[in-house]
């Protein structure tokens, strides 16, 4: 069948609601109304369950008015005002926590960000105590840390940060912010240290790369910052910050500070944690480190961008759109933004407004390849085939010379025209595609697939399919590409072992159903063909192919016509 930002440090995982971090349910909520403080509180829940955190922060937060005092109450509207980013609210309710269990951490952990964010430096210092997580110790030591920075104290705020020692998976946190720290107060050696060591460890890290190479660009050493910028983006994807921070240096703009003030360390602190955390068992603790780092710092382009991928993850798209919309319009991350609003806008079925964003940004960026690539992944998963052609072609356009990266653009392009009948056209951008990646899966399994079906190139079209499924044994329409192109070939009963397997691995699937029962039919077990074509019934084909399934389980198959081969494996002449 055809198919067309985050390290890991993963400590502790708070989630909210019964749920797992990873629930995906959507509901609307406005206007759901409650009878009770109960069902404020069960509303509140399920809110949380879906993790739409405003709704259920307003939810608890009228279940707590019904019932105040309650701790239970108390403790689940200030996680959720957190996670919502009511930050004065939370911090509200994170003082009411700490007088009744002054060992809460997240309580703790708000109450001391709001004297840092209110330059109460030595009152912040207080929050330590709750440092008995490896979470708990990393934030506690670098946010110590910074508020030493903060009044110029760098041998306090490195001994803050010597307590990470203990632990060698933090040892990148301290080195980072022992440099930051270290150039923030003007201690240039021991700033070249710390960010020497720091690049050797953690070079493909986004924001090493960027402070290592802000520093050296300040400090007189452009050609080496340079060198590192152009090392990470010969190693990782195209980053904008990077590409803006590279052209700005080769023209001789000299930068800003990337951590101007202790404000910003501070948000750094808490923005390069939740980036940390943002696995699938961590989001929601990482969405609490996110709005911290927001609250201390608004104006932070990554970590509006993280808080919008957050949402994502959890499908919570109107919440993501609002994130990225956020992101200055002068950050070299705008674009970025306005790519991932448009995937958004179309996940929640907002399709024209999200090609019409689309176009507006290709209008004011002409030669903007990521705009005309991604408009044409919308079409093309709207079927819009021409369209999507024709968006993929002006992408190509803006490439002077394809390279590896880019076999998907042909690829897509290749289904856009199979799908809309120019097949030449297609057949030459799937080889195309394979040129530049002579192994990939999915183009082997389309390619060969088509062949197979055109009765075109039939041996070499199996060797590809063949070879797509040892690639992928584990890919159900993969493997559906070969028992299907066995069946088309009339060898029903190697068709059959293969459309098995593929069910097992897709059971879910209508086409790969419909296919097995086929393959039962030809053998002579139609008994278990027409339960195979019920369950492609069943499981919710289009309406084209639902008609053909009712009229198989109504008449079954005719006799099957053999394929034959084109003459010298070569296409039919369609003139």
């Amino acid at each position: 069948m055809r198919h067309g930002f985050k390290a890991g440090l993963v400590i502790l995982a708070l989630a909210l609601g019964s749920g797992g971090a990873m629930a995906t349910q959507t509901l609307d909520l406005r206007g759901l109304e409650y009878s009770s403080p109960s069902g404020a509180y069960l509303a509140g829940r399920y809110a949380a369950k879906v993790h739409d955190s405003e709704y259920a922060a307003e939810f608890f937060a009228r279940a707590l008015d019904e019932d105040p005092g309650n701790p239970i109450l108390v403790e689940r509207a200030f996680l959720l005002d957190l996670s919502a980013g009511n930050m004065d609210r939370a911090a509200e309710l994170a003082g009411e926590i700490a007088k009744s269990n002054p060992r809460h951490r997240l309580a703790q952990l708000m109450l001391g960000v709001k004297s840092l964010r209110e330059g109460h430096w030595s009152e912040a210092r207080a929050f330590p105590t709750t440092a008995y997580t490896p979470i708990g110790e990393l934030s506690a030591s670098l946010l110590t840390a910074w508020s030493y920075a903060a009044e110029g104290k760098y041998d306090e705020a490195e001994k803050a940060l010597k307590f990470l020692e203990q632990n060698s998976s933090l040892a990148n946190f301290r080195l980072f912010h022992k440099a930051l720290i270290a150039d923030l107060l003007g201690r240039r050696a021991d700033a070249d240290k710390n960010f020497a060591k720091t690049y050797e460890a953690a070079g493909t890290s986004l924001r090493v790369v960027q402070a290592y190479g802000n520093y050296l660009e300040r400090s007189g050493r452009r050609a080496k910052a340079i060198e590192i910028y152009r090392a990470f983006l010969t190693k990782t994807q195209r980053n904008p910050l990077v590409v803006a921070a590279l052209d700005a240096a080769k023209k001789g703009v000299r930068p800003a500070p990337l951590i101007a003030n202790a404000n910003a360390g501070i948000a750094e602190v808490l923005f390069g944690i939740a980036s940390a955390l943002s696995d699938e068992q961590s989001i929601d603790i990482a969405l609490i480190y996110d709005q911290l780092a927001l609250w201390v710092r608004p104006d932070y382009p990554v970590a509006q961008m993280l808080q919008g991928e957050i949402y994502e993850d959890v499908k919570r798209y109107e919440n993501a759109v609002e994130a990225f919309r956020s992101v200055p319009r002068t950050s070299p991350l705008m674009p970025t933004a306005q790519l991932r609003i448009a995937n958004d806008l179309d996940d929640l079925g907002r399709t024209d407004e999200a090609i019409a964003g689309l176009d507006k940004l290709i209008a004011a960026e002409p030669d903007n390849y990521d705009a005309l690539y991604t408009r044409g992944n919308i079409q093309r998963a709207h079927e819009r085939w021409a369209e999507a052609a024709d968006s993929y072609t002006r992408a190509l356009a803006r490439i002077p010379s394809p390279g590896k990266r880019h076999w998907t653009v042909f690829y897509f392009r290749g289904i856009a025209y199979e799908r809309s009948d120019q097949w030449p056209k297609a057949e030459a951008d799937f080889k195309k595609a394979l040129q530049l990646q002579p192994d990939q899966p999915a183009v082997l399994n389309y390619l060969g697939y088509s062949w197979i079906e055109k009765g075109m190139n039939l041996d070499k079209a199996l060797a590809m399919v063949k070879k797509a499924v040892d690639l992928r044994p584990n890919d159900g329409y993969i493997v559906d590409s070969l028992g299907w192109a066995y069946y088309h070939l009339g060898d029903y009963a190697e068709a059959t072992k293969y459309l098995e397997r593929a069910v097992g691995l897709r059971p879910e699937d209508a086409t790969i159903n419909e296919h097995l029962g086929d393959a039962y039919w030809r053998v002579g077990r139609k008994l278990e063909a027409k339960f195979q074509w019920a369950h492609a019934r069943d499981s919710k084909p289009d309406p084209d192919q639902l008609k053909a399934i009712l009229k198989k389980l109504s008449e079954g198959l005719p006799p099957p016509q053999q394929m034959k081969p084109a003459a010298n494996n070569k296409a039919p002449d369609r003139t």
